[in-house]
């Protein structure tokens, strides 16, 4: 015993003593502005970033529909699902990869039972035979490790990791994606309710205008092109109120599928309030490298692509493995456990590749070029990131400004088109100024409406951009034991769910 003490010992200070090839990780630098460029000379209202909502940054709208249905997309979304079970493989994967740390221990057991033959020679001349029956057994434990002396396996648990967080924030990634896209189809749906409103009333407006047009036509007061006129700008009108059912029906199943339903489990009441413009602090620009889950994906990807240059450089060195067999073994049965029957072996082995063409070689190139793509990728995710905010900062800031003056703009025009029926009523102008004012009166309005849609869909863009309260710092330490698993059956289903996603 003291013997296999002093080799347990001997082995322990040996893999204490190793070493982990390959290069160690390190975040490449990128090139980050100080401050974002589309925020120069245009301050929006900002309230502290501690008073905004962080993980249900959707209330800020202050849209009932989306407080309802926004939390139903982590469980129910489908692509965020997909996103999950990724995730739970990767999971798995850094387990899998942990193992090899550890011996592999085994136990054989084996029983026989034999009658045997045996001859003795009397007198040369007779033989007697006599027939025996032989009861064997053995029980050995055994144990197996291939010690990691160039760290092949922590590299290895390394790569796995870091592609597990990198599966996690493509969890949140997809998950902020579906959320933001939800919000677009929600804020699109009520604009075109708000575009229903409009068109009833200008429904109504031109059907009285139609009335007048029509009391003077029968007098004989005015020729009937402008009865014509009328009529069809009225028919017009309710043609595209009808179409816009269509449009309102197709964002009403885009709402349902994206909360995990089928396209007619879902009906939308008619909604008078469009959502709220929130107020969002843009920080500096270095932040969003902690803020957005796809950045994290790339810079996660990254340290697995190193972390896999040690794996292939381990290939360089022996492989070592040591074994020790341990246990009892009696022929006959009786007495299996005695010292006397006690047996155990020891034995190590090593191996090593002395030619090979060239094979490991390439396969260190290959990881190294992985790795340089990883980098390219990372950097790229970054200047588009970058550019989404910029995009959207510019898209506010122009937008405010259009929206003063499309507001006086349809002012104006409202005002214009009451001058031009009164003159028309007066007799002092024809129906077509009446037509062509109410026509601009219209055309503003929806315009309007329009940059309206816009600005709301540039604000959930902007939060989806900036990360939507996410941070880096919730990745899980997948090598750790305490890293959490995140099981959505535990997750409560909607109760107007499909039964095949509760």
């Amino acid at each position: 015993m003291n013997s296999l003490r002093f080799a347990s010992m001997t082995l322990f200070a040996m893999l204490a003593a190793g070493c982990t090839v390959g290069p160690d990780y390190h975040r490449p630098m990128v090139s980050v502005p100080a401050t974002w460029k589309s925020l120069d000379g245009w301050t929006a209202a900002r309230p502290d970033a501690a008073t905004l909502p962080k993980g249900d940054w959707w209330t800020a709208f202050h849209d009932p529909l989306l407080d309802e249905l926004e939390p139903q997309v982590a469980v129910s979304n489908q692509s965020a699902r997909q996103s999950l079970a990724n995730y739970q493989e990767a999971l798995a994967e850094v387990r899998l990869a942990r193992a090899s740390l550890f011996p592999t221990l085994g136990v054989t057991g084996s029983a026989t039972r034999q009658r045997a033959s045996t001859s003795n020679a009397t007198n040369t001349a007779a033989f007697s035979s006599h027939r025996t029956v032989n009861n064997a057994a053995s029980l050995e434990g055994e144990v197996s490790w291939a010690p990691d002396f160039w760290g092949e396996v922590r590299r290895s648990i390394e790569q796995s990791a870091a592609t597990a967080q990198a599966s996690q924030a493509t969890l949140a990634n997809a998950t902020l994606s579906e959320q933001v896209a939800l919000a677009e189809a929600v804020i699109d749906l009520r604009i075109t309710d708000a575009n229903i409103d409009l068109l009833q009333r200008t429904v109504q407006a031109y059907t009285e205008s139609l009335r007048v047009t029509q009391n003077q036509s029968d007098a004989g007061t005015i020729p009937p092109s402008d009865l014509i006129t009328a009529r069809t700008q009225l028919e017009t009108a309710q043609s595209s109120l009808i179409a816009l059912g269509v449009t309102r029906a197709k964002y009403e199943h885009a709402i349902a599928v994206l909360v995990g339903r089928n396209p007619e489990a879902l009906d939308v009441a008619h909604g008078t309030a469009l959502p709220g413009l929130p107020d969002i602090p843009a920080g500096v620009p270095s932040t969003l490298l902690e803020r957005r889950p796809d950045i994290a994906v790339a810079e996660r990807q990254m340290a697995a692509q190193n972390a896999a240059i040690g794996v292939a450089v381990a290939a360089y060195y022996p492989t070592i493995s040591l074994s020790a067999v341990a246990g009892f073994s009696s022929s006959p049965l009786v007495g299996l456990f005695n010292i006397g029957n006690y047996v155990w072996s020891l034995g190590a082995s090593a191996s090593e590749t002395i030619f090979d063409g060239g094979a490991r070689s390439a396969r260190v190139d290959a990881a190294k070029a992985a790795y340089d793509a990883a980098v390219a990728n990372y950097r790229g995710t970054v200047l588009g990131a970058f550019q989404n905010v910029e995009d959207d900062l510019s898209g506010l800031r122009i937008l405010a400004q259009q929206q003063v003056a499309i507001d006086q703009a349809v002012k104006d025009a409202r005002h214009g088109a009451e001058v031009a029926l009164n003159e028309y009523q007066a007799g002092t102008v024809d129906y077509t100024t009446v037509a062509t004012a109410q026509a601009t009166q219209l055309s503003n309005e929806e315009t309007a409406l329009t940059v309206t849609e816009s600005r709301l869909i540039d604000a959930a863009a902007l939060i989806g951009d900036l990360g939507g309260g996410w941070s880096a710092n919730e990745l899980c330490d997948a090598r750790a034991a305490s890293c959490v698993k995140v099981d959505v059956t535990s997750a409560p289903a909607s109760a107007s769910a499909p039964d095949a996603l509760r």
